[in-house]
């Protein structure tokens, strides 16, 4: 079969088959897993690239800084948590080249720059994460992987200048957003995850905590207005791409949401949590405290990397 004269149908037979690779992994809050059928975009745009005979491309917002809160990560730079997603991610597009020769590459698109001042991460350590995170994907020989970030759209320009660029040409009204938090269900069940995150990050707050909650709901309504803004921006970038997503997705969204790794929810990933090595050798994420009652902690070229439970124990 020459992929670049397949037939409409047998471009269809494909997608479904790449699709079935990604549906184990789909992160969502829904009960039901859903069949191919459930995402015709997905579908379409897959089918898109499978007719030209074209590597796919997945686009994938997220990876953007560690947790400012200690208790819950092991420091400010990639560690195993993102060692074993990157190659997570790699492998997925591996398999899909097995079934599909010109196979798929996936573009992460670390988004720390656009809302570091809102959660209290410094532009120095993003920055440092992102180029950790590129020689990273380079020591694990990860070919399949690339990282995008505002320096490849604005360059050198001070970090409050480029999020102001972002904002105010992509961002949704804020009028706007809060209308759609009252009326969607997901809209809001996404409000509520960041403001928790936030609640839980904010690790020097000397007000109430009715305060904090009060000021992370306003806050949270600036990170997703600026994560918004972020997924125009790639779309601009990455037209065709298909998009996918670390937050829970509902079944046929434009967004198909992606597990990275085994959590206890659905809301967890490497940058807000520990890795921790069980007893029975599988990987879960957890928070840094509690993995540090549950093993030992172990190093890797001199860094923190993952806590491990003693196999014999």
């Amino acid at each position: 079969m020459s992929s670049s004269t397949a037939t409409p149908a047998l471009a269809t037979s494909i997608s479904a088959a790449i699709l079935d690779l990604l549906l184990p992994h789909h992160r969502t809050t829904e009960r039901a897993r859903g069949s191919a059928e459930a995402f015709p975009r997905q579908l379409r745009q897959i089918a898109g690239f499978v007719r030209e005979g074209a590597p796919l491309v997945f686009t994938l917002p997220g990876f953007p800084c560690k947790s400012p809160n200690p208790a819950k990560v092991l420091g400010h730079l990639p560690d195993m948590g993102e060692r074993l997603s990157l190659s997570f991610l790699d492998a997925v597009c591996g398999a899909i080249e097995r079934i599909y020769p010109p196979g798929a590459r996936l573009v992460i698109c670390s988004d720390g720059h656009i809302f570091g001042d809102l959660i209290g991460v410094p532009d120095h350590g993003i920055d440092a994460y992102a180029d950790e995170l590129r020689l990273l994907i380079g020591r694990l020989g990860l070919e399949r992987l690339s990282v995008f970030d505002l320096r490849d759209v604005l360059g050198d320009l001070p970090h409050d200048a480029k999020r102001t660029h972002v904002h105010e040409r992509y961002a949704p009204t804020l009028d706007s957003l809060r209308a759609q938090i009252r009326t969607d269900e997901h809209a809001l069940a996404l409000y509520r995850g960041i403001t928790r995150f936030l609640v839980e990050d904010t690790a020097a707050h000397r007000g109430t905590r009715s305060s904090l909650q009060r000021q992370c709901r306003q806050r949270a309504y600036g990170v997703i207005q600026r994560s918004r803004a972020w997924g125009e921006l790639i779309a601009d970038h990455h037209p065709h791409a298909i998009r996918l997503s670390i937050h829970p997705q509902p079944l046929g969204a434009a967004k198909f949401g992606i597990r990275l790794l085994d959590a206890p929810d659905a809301w967890t990933t490497p940058w807000h949590s520990a890795a921790l090595h069980r007893a029975d050798g599988t990987w879960t994420l957890i928070p840094r405290a509690r993995a540090a009652r549950m093993g030992r902690l172990v190093l890797r070229d001199g860094r923190p990397s993952h806590f491990a439970q003693d196999p014999s124990g």
